[in-house]
Parts: structure tokens; C-alpha cells; sequence
């Protein structure tokens, strides 16, 4: 664990140092994990959004210069067709409607707030021009990113992808829906701050089915690709236009036709687990997301992306969902891939994994069997009566959740029902349109629910498998990964494998620390460094004048791969510093 021997104080204030978590974000440039800024396009393998055949579903997003600086986060992205063969892309079209979501942590305080920048079609201008925010005078800004349709690639803008450290997935092979922007850097600094009680997440609170109201890493709400897109939404006016979500866009907007005949703008959201869980599922089920200020909004709240992530690496219990290694989103050419998985992994708060062993899609099949379809059927009187998160894939909630678990569970998803040899627990009805109408759930372990939308019954919730989630030196699991100052791009090639006895190095800006042990210097002093043998790293430096001060210990790098597979060669990248604002 860090040890920072300062605190806060106002003699610290008195005599200009640094706060702890400014300390952490300026001053341990240390790259443990190599990650890509890779912007080519991989076909998702299943989309599990409805979308016309007509429609171009892999576009890009022309990202901003400086994207991390106030100016950068309220400058429009803007939306292009990755091949303009395959037609345009609007962002008033549902199925290609892309979005961005911003948070900033006061490195001072800890506390975050969101701010949510907006996409606009190339070559057009807003409904309404975006609010330009006031950020704290020294904090870390991150961007995430969602897509309604298959693809999105991030498209540089004078260096603006490396400016905003961002990631698209690995070389040759994005993620698909999901990008993010210096997330390790956030992330780092805001579990620093939750463990020294600066930001304090609130308790999740009983649900109104007598539970514990779930997480983003609970297995009765994740699907085959969990913790991808974002809770952004925006405003549409009768012309296609885009505004920010904002009580004075939305009276602007419905005002703007004059006279008698008012205007009401159209939502735009993004299909997203993350809005799944902060607003149709908690919602039903009575409970409240964690939600910060809007920047662009003021005296609003909002929920976000890393809200949700930081909450559940705090309280959620076991078995703890983390992205397996099947998932769609983390595939190269349709094959597990432990650098692209532990790459997203990194952008939203989960422990890094040292094979693919230790993100296992068979023990997440499991643990998915043995939770969701006892929580659903036990919910199903109160879900079957809320609006469906998709109009064009289910009727209701109820049969939505039905269709994106057995979508999860079959041949096209994860494939479960192969890796465990068990039927589909949830058998759907649709009509002639594909839509989702009926849902029927065969509980495991016991029970079997009527047909149609299902008549709830006792028992039947299953064992749930304890140990999913891989952790690193106590046990508890490592949230925010890679400490700030370094993100390399490594380039794509073999997939290492290997057993937990595998040996690994350490990289440090491109210098090789052999089985993570010996000194290296970052930042111009001399660091020692030491791993465990629970595979943890200690990190220790002379950090702001004071000598022997312990970073937090890491996961290592990539395992070497055996003799037989080919080794990746890595470049180092800058290491990211603090956003300085406010000047």
C-alpha cells in the first residue's frame, strides 16, 4: 500500500508544498503497463444494438486539441465516417450516435466532478455552444467514450490522442464501442483519495427486493461486454442539431420556433450498461447511483462512468464481475488477447491480470448462471412494469434484461452454455420484429417459473462461485492499475499465456527491471524496486525530497512468453503529468 507520510495541512499550505494527491500525480512517472493508441477498425462480433441495414456503423471521433484542458472539453468532437464508402454518420441517427463523458478530481481535495463534452456532425455547428467549464486551479481530467454502433475510432487532431493519453485498444484492433482518455491517471488518484477519506463513494443501500441495490460489477447486471459506454446524454433540435443536457439548452431549445407552436427537443442516449444500471435498474429497484456536480450544468447532479466503477471496486462483494478475457470488446482476430484485455481493464478501475487463466470466461459463466436468473425472475414484478431500456429490443424491462441475458449466455455471446454444458436458463419470445415480448426463466439449482413473463418462485438462487475476481498481494483486488506517469504503446503480436508460475519483468519509460527486482531511475531519482512472491511490486522512492517514500505496489508488466511464442517489443510514451488549470 502507499505510504505517504504528509497530509494535509494548512502549515503544508503555508509553505507551497504539494497535497499528497498532487504529489502522486506529478512525481512517479512509472509505466508498469504498456498500453495502445491503436485506431484501426475490428468488426465487433455481436452488436447488441438494433440499427438499419442502411446505416454506417463503424465511425470515428475528431478529437479536440488538448482534449484534457477546459478549452479541449468544451471544443465539439466531431463524428465522421471511418470509410466514407460505407456511407455517412450523423449524430442525430441513433444507431451511429457517439458520446463523450469527461470527470475531474480536484487534486487537492478529491472531490470529482463531470463534465460531459459534446459531438457534433463534421462541418455543422450546435444547437447551442457548449458551457466552457471552470476547473479546479490543479486537477486530472479523463474522458470515456460510447458508441450506439459497432465501431468508434478515435481520430487525431494535431496530436490530440497523444496529448489526451488516449486509448483506442491495441495496434490493429480497437475495442469497438469503448475508448478512454488518461483513465489510469483518474483512477490512481481517486483511489488514493478514497483511501485516505478524502472521496468517500456512499453505500449502496437495500433494494426494494430486500438485496443489496447491485453495481456495474455485479453478475445480475453485467452482459458479454460489461463496463463499456456512458451515462452522456444530449439534446436534439428539429434540425439535427446537438446540444449539451443542460436546463438552459433544454428551455432554449424548446423556445426556439416562437410564437404559440413549442418546440421539444429529443434526447440522444447511449445504450450503455453503465445507464442500464444508474438509471432504468436503479430506478426500478429504489436505488440511487452515485452521482457529482455537473460542470456544464450548474447546481446539478449527475451520475458517470467512473462513479459507478470507483463504487463497485469499494463495496461490491463476491463474486465480484470484472471483464473476462471472451469478451467481445477485448478480442484480436476473434482470439483472447491478455494485452488488449488488461488495456481495457485499465480504463475502468480493474485489477490487471498476469494470463488469461486469471480472467477465465468459464468462472464468469458461473458466477453469471449461479446470480442473474434468480435476481431476475426475483425482480420481474416490479421490472415487467417499467419502460424497456430499448423499445426496439424488448417491450419492457423485464423482457429486456431476459433478451440481453440469453444473448450473453448462447453460442454468439460468451458462449456459456458450450463452457458449462447447461442449457440456456432464459428462453425468449420475440415477435415479428425481433422485439422481445415474453421471457421465460428456468432458475438454477431448482424451480422452474411458469411461462410468458414469468410468475416469480422460491429457492433456486444457486452457489455462487467466490474467487472470480484475481487479486494481488492481500487479496484485494488492485483498482486504478497503472500509477500515472507512463502509458506506452506496445505493438501487437502473440498473446502470452502461460502459467501463474510464468516469470515476469518490470518496464519502467522503456527501462527493464529483470523479474522486477533492482533499481531504476524516474523522474531523476533513484528508485528500488521489489516483487513479491504474491506477484506484487513495491515501488520505492525518494519522492519530493523525502527519501524511502513507498508508491503503491502494482502490477508488473506483461509475462514474458515462452520460447515457442514471439515477444512483443514495446515503446515507451511520455508519462502523463497533472492538468494544470486555472492559470
Amino acid at each position: 500500500m502507499l505510504k505517504q507520510q504528509r497530509t494535509l495541512s494548512s502549515h503544508l499550505e503555508r509553505r507551497k508544498r504539494m497535497s499528497p494527491l498532487m504529489l502522486i500525480a506529478v512525481s512517479v512517472p512509472v509505466a508498469l503497463m504498456l498500453l495502445a493508441m491503436a485506431v484501426f477498425v475490428v468488426p465487433r462480433l455481436v452488436s447488441s444494438h438494433a440499427a438499419a441495414a442502411a446505416d454506417n456503423m463503424d465511425c470515428s471521433l475528431i478529437v479536440p486539441p488538448s482534449p484534457l484542458s477546459a478549452q479541449g472539453l468544451a471544443t465539439p468532437y466531431r463524428l465522421v465516417a471511418t470509410n466514407p464508402a460505407n456511407g455517412a454518420c450523423h449524430e442525430a441517427t441513433k444507431a451511429q450516435a457517439a458520446f463523450v463523458q469527461g470527470a475531474v478530481i480536484d487534486l487537492r481535495t478529491g472531490a470529482i466532478s463531470v463534465y460531459n463534452p459534446l459531438v457534433i456532425d463534421d462541418g455543422t455547428q450546435p444547437a447551442a455552444q457548449p458551457v466552457m467549464p471552470t476547473l479546479p486551479a490543479r486537477s486530472v481530467v479523463a474522458l470515456w467514450f460510447g458508441f450506439n454502433g459497432n465501431n468508434l475510432t478515435l481520430q487525431d487532431n494535431n496530436g490530440s490522442l497523444r496529448q489526451g493519453r488516449c486509448v483506442n485498444g491495441i495496434n490493429n484492433s480497437i475495442f469497438g464501442q469503448f475508448a478512454y482518455c488518461n483513465a489510469p491517471t483518474f483512477f490512481f488518484v481517486a483511489n488514493f483519495a478514497m483511501r485516505r477519506g478524502q472521496l468517500v463513494p456512499p453505500a449502496l443501500g437495500r433494494a426494494n427486493d430486500g438485496k443489496t441495490c447491485p453495481t456495474v460489477r455485479d453478475f445480475s447486471v453485467v452482459d458479454m461486454d460489461q463496463s463499456d459506454n456512458v451515462t452522456t446524454q444530449y439534446l436534439l433540435n428539429g434540425n439535427g442539431q446537438v446540444a449539451q443536457l443542460t436546463a438552459a439548452n433544454s428551455t432554449a431549445l424548446t423556445n426556439a420556433g416562437g410564437g404559440t407552436q413549442m418546440q421539444t427537443p429529443q434526447l440522444q442516449v447511449n445504450a450503455s450498461d453503465n445507464r442500464l444500471l444508474a438509471v432504468a435498474l436503479d430506478g426500478a429497484l429504489g436505488c440511487h447511483p452515485w452521482m457529482a456536480p455537473d460542470l456544464a450544468d450548474p447546481g446539478q447532479m449527475v451520475p458517470a462512468l467512473p462513479l459507478n466503477e470507483l463504487q463497485a471496486a469499494k463495496f461490491q462483494t463476491a463474486p465480484v464481475a470484472t471483464v473476462p478475457a471472451n469478451d467481445p470488446m477485448v478480442l484480436v482476430n476473434g482470439k483472447p488477447n491478455l494485452f488488449k484485455l488488461n488495456a481495457y481493464r485499465l480504463g475502468v478501475n480493474q485489477p490487471l491480470v498476469f494470463n488469461l487463466n486469471n480472467a477465465s470466461t468459464t468462472t464468469y459463466c458461473t458466477n453469471l448462471l449461479n446470480t442473474a436468473p434468480a435476481r431476475l425472475q426475483l425482480d420481474m414484478p416490479t421490472t415487467q412494469n417499467r419502460p424497456s431500456a430499448d423499445k426496439a429490443v424488448a417491450t419492457n424491462l423485464f423482457t429486456f434484461l431476459g433478451q440481453r441475458f440469453s444473448a450473453t449466455f448462447s453460442n454468439n455471446g460468451l458462449n456459456c452454455a458450450g463452457l458449462l454444458n447447461q442449457p440456456n436458463p432464459i428462453a425468449v419470445t420475440v415477435d415479428g420484429n425481433g422485439v422481445a415480448t415474453a421471457a421465460t426463466i428456468t432458475v438454477p439449482n431448482g424451480g422452474t417459473p411458469t411461462g410468458g413473463i414469468g410468475t416469480p418462485v422460491t429457492g433456486g438462487t444457486g452457489t455462487p462461485v467466490v474467487g472470480a475476481t484475481p487479486t494481488v498481494g492481500t487479496g484485494t483486488p488492485l483498482a486504478g492499475g497503472t500509477p500515472p506517469g507512463g502509458i506506452g504503446t506496445p505493438v501487437a503480436g502473440g498473446t502470452p499465456t502461460g502459467g501463474t508460475n510464468t516469470p515476469v519483468n518490470c518496464t519502467f519509460n522503456g527501462t527493464v527491471v529483470p523479474n522486477c527486482a533492482g533499481t531504476v531511475t524516474i523522474g531523476g531519482q533513484v528508485c528500488t524496486i521489489a516483487a513479491t512472491a504474491t506477484n506484487q511490486v513495491n515501488i520505492t522512492c525518494a519522492a519530493g525530497g523525502q527519501p524511502g517514500q513507498q508508491t503503491t505496489p502494482t502490477t508488473p508488466t506483461t509475462p514474458t512468453t515462452p520460447t515457442t511464442q514471439t515477444t512483443p517489443s514495446t515503446q515507451a510514451a511520455p508519462g502523463p503529468q497533472a492538468t494544470q488549470q486555472g492559470q
